[in-house]
């Protein structure tokens, strides 16, 4: 199932990223049981050791736990971790740049603010 990753960045990264994105959504909750190593394997086709070492990240970033002999579940808490994670990288990355672009142009935040707040149509433009 090739067509369902990337080529450009790491199958195992993609993996990661997509629990992650599962986590946060809540398809998975704190304390449910993942697919094992062998079962997401053969579900996308790839080898079981690029799930494993996705799930190793996982474990080491404390978003997953193991249970010997019973497999992998999702750690408390990592809803809640995950969440401030990506609030934190969005002020960096998004917000940040936004409103130094908008000072060097000389847009003030109020109109930022106002322009953010006005609804939006399906294909994103106010109404």
């Amino acid at each position: 199932m090739w067509g369902v990753f990337d080529e450009r960045r790491p199958i195992y990264r993609q993996i990661a990223e997509q629990i992650k994105n599962d986590v946060l959504r809540g398809v998975l909750h704190a304390d449910e049981q993942i697919m094992s190593t062998n079962q997401y394997a053969a579900f996308y086709r790839i080898n079981p050791a690029t799930a494993a070492k996705a799930f190793q990240q996982l474990v080491d970033e404390g978003l997953l736990y193991k249970r010997r002999g019973v497999g992998m579940f999702v750690s408390p808490g990592a809803q809640q971790t995950l969440r401030a994670e990506r609030r934190k990288r969005f002020f960096t990355d998004v917000v940040r740049p936004m409103v130094a672009e908008a000072q060097t142009i000389g847009i003030p935040l109020a109109d930022i603010v106002d322009h953010i707040q006005q609804p939006t149509d399906a294909t994103g433009e106010a109404r």
